[in-house]
């Protein structure tokens, strides 16, 4: 089962002094946090969550979907309803009025399309283990090429989930940088908002290059290769 972005729903199954459950361990929630423009959720995408867990039998505890079983054989039905409670939740984020990620995604490439940079948006490019990655802009210009990560909310909690998400990324596609053809990774940071730390640019520039949004020269520096 796949998030709304087309990453892999993972769930757990734990057995703790003999009781086991099922959880997502607040992956869902964290997906849907990164998705939202705002602190918390309205009431009534709380509701809709809470009627999801309901019609699957799955709680909803700290942020954290769980099945807890009575019995181990009852692991295979408990690991298929809690990946659809966390497929359900995810789309709660289409309830979502336009967010400040939409709208910086459609900023930079109005960007791109005035400076007559050749681009291409949502990328889906497969990392080595399999997994596909949804990358916001692959951008070609002066025989290179670049691909470049958003990273954009308005919540300081979702900041470094988020952050961490991007290099997941990164590290996933690393092999690209290697091929002979190789490209240049690019994390965009919308520092116009007060939510980053300096650790989230220490973390990203582990694999990638990081430029800021209130700097466009900086970011044409880098793509252009200059």
């Amino acid at each position: 089962m796949l998030y709304p972005d087309g990453g892999i729903v993972d769930v757990f199954v734990v057995e703790r002094g003999g009781v086991w459950s099922v959880t997502d361990f607040g992956e869902a929630s964290g997906w849907l946090e990164m998705k939202a423009d705002a602190e918390k959720l309205s009431p009534r995408q709380v509701q809709m969550i809470e009627d999801i867990c309901r019609t699957l039998g799955v709680t909803s505890r700290d942020g954290y979907l769980e099945l807890r079983l009575k019995a181990p054989d009852e692991v295979g039905e408990a690991v298929v309803r809690v990946a659809q409670a966390v497929v359900q939740v995810a789309d709660v984020s289409f309830s979502f009025r336009t967010t400040r990620p939409e709208r910086m995604n459609e900023e930079v490439g109005e960007w791109l399309t005035s400076r007559e940079i050749q681009h291409e948006r949502e990328v889906r490019l497969s990392g080595r283990s399999g997994q596909k990655w949804t990358i916001d802009y692959r951008i070609s210009a002066n025989r290179a090429t670049s691909l470049v990560s958003l990273l954009t909310t308005g919540s300081k909690n979702a900041a470094r989930r988020q952050t961490e998400h991007v290099v997941a990324g990164w590290v996933d596609l690393r092999h690209l940088r290697n091929s002979e053809s190789g490209v240049e990774m690019i994390s965009l940071f919308d520092d116009t908002r007060d939510v980053w730390k300096d650790e989230h640019f220490r973390l990203a520039e582990q694999m990638s290059q990081v430029a800021f949004w209130s700097r466009p020269e900086q970011f044409e520096n880098m793509i252009r290769h200059t």
